[in-house]
């Protein structure tokens, strides 16, 4: 069974807050690239979780 857009759109909210949580630690670590490159990916997950919020908000209007 599929998943519902609430439902996936949730998942990247996750991811991305992980990502976000990873490069936190890789920049307190000194490794700035490490940092940018999941910073990066939190964005991504970010825009992705946008993306599947505001479908699955048009899909509840239907």
């Amino acid at each position: 069974m599929p998943q519902s857009p609430h439902n996936r759109a949730a998942e990247y909210h996750n991811l991305a807050a992980h990502a976000h949580q990873a490069a936190a630690t890789a920049h307190g670590k000194g490794d700035h690239l490490t940092a940018h490159e999941l910073s990066e990916q939190a964005h991504e997950h970010s825009t992705q979780a946008h993306r599947l919020s505001k479908e699955a908000s048009t899909e509840e209007k239907k």
